[in-house]
């Protein structure tokens, strides 16, 4: 991640079409297994789903169960989780040209699911974007 990119909590169903779809271009297996889970400064656990775009470090707000759910209700992805061929064809062919979907999709996937981030400053109650 880099440093000097605006930090932002949002929850998934207030991004934009495009934008989703991106994500589900890097998280093709689902969401599920690639939360991570931080204290936020008033102690309280947050669950996530991070994905970085060009100018901002996205994290995702959602339970283990809202990740699943969102999986299994969107026709992108098959009945086992995966996105499905014809769908992933579409978007690779689509956002191919954003060096950020290039760059996730070579990145090896991470080990610790554990992010210390007590500065983060999370609004439930704006509508936009919530830097962190």
């Amino acid at each position: 991640m880099t440093s000097s990119k605006p930090r932002v909590i949002k929850d998934y169903n207030k991004l934009d079409k495009e934008l989703q779809q991106q994500i589900k271009l890097i998280y093709a297996d689902g969401f599920a297994d690639n939360l991570i889970h931080f204290f936020d400064k008033n102690g309280q656990k947050i669950t996530v789903l991070p994905f970085e775009t060009e100018d901002k470090y996205y994290m995702l707000r959602m339970t283990e169960n809202e990740a699943v759910a969102l999986v299994d209700e969107d026709e992108d992805y098959d009945d086992d989780g995966f996105l499905k061929d014809e769908v992933k064809q579409e978007y690779v062919d689509k956002y191919s040209e954003l060096d950020h979907i290039a760059e996730q999709m070579n990145e090896e996937e991470e080990d610790d699911d554990e992010a210390d981030a007590d500065d983060v400053d999370d609004d439930d109650e704006a509508d936009n974007d919530d830097d962190f």
